[in-house]
């Protein structure tokens, strides 16, 4: 018997007849899911010290436990000194198996070690069922030690979804357990 992470049993046996019933749809495959999430960040100080691109993707690398990839600028910005190829942030697109068990760790481990934490805010939506969420501090996951950390820096967490409005992928991630504010 293979690991089934416990986010996408709840899916199959839980959350596709709540969302069933809720949006009533006529068919298992309308109900909308989780595609992938995209962990990114964006290291501006790295034009001046390359090394700081090492260790975002290092940690982004350990936060998700998939290697990370650094991104690169896609023309020059004289004003920031940045010109066109140079490595300017990181980032990890997850599916599948390290998508559910990433967003298991998030929902259930690194939100509530958010200093004074309400819930998020519901005003991430894109209009085309995806949500994007911002986070302030990486120290919120336990995979990072912050003796090892060299300065703090945030991220953007954006989930993909195959919902078609913003009401049906709202509810797909509460049902998913995001927890979001009243």
């Amino acid at each position: 018997m293979s690991y089934i992470p416990r986010l996408k049993q709840e899916y199959k046996e839980r959350i596709v007849k709540a969302l069933s019933e809720e949006f009533s749809y006529k068919n298992v495959m309308q109900v909308p899911k989780l595609q992938k999430i995209v962990v990114s960040r964006g290291v501006g100080a790295a034009v001046a010290d390359k090394k700081l691109i090492d260790h975002a993707v290092e940690e982004l690398s350990n936060i998700t436990g998939q290697k990370a990839v650094a991104t690169v600028s896609k023309k020059d910005v004289a004003a920031f000194k940045l010109r066109k190829g140079m490595p300017i942030g990181a980032k990890v697109t997850l599916r599948g198996e390290r998508m559910y068990e990433f967003l298991d760790r998030l929902i259930t481990t690194a939100l509530p070690r958010v200093r004074d934490f309400q819930g998020v805010r519901a005003t991430g939506f894109d209009g085309r069922g995806n949500y994007s969420l911002g986070v302030t501090e990486q120290i919120i996951f336990p995979e990072i030690n912050i003796d090892k950390i060299n300065r703090i820096n945030g991220m953007d967490i954006t989930f993909v979804t195959s919902a078609e409005t913003d009401k049906e992928a709202k509810s797909l991630l509460t049902e998913l357990g995001i927890p979001f504010k009243k």
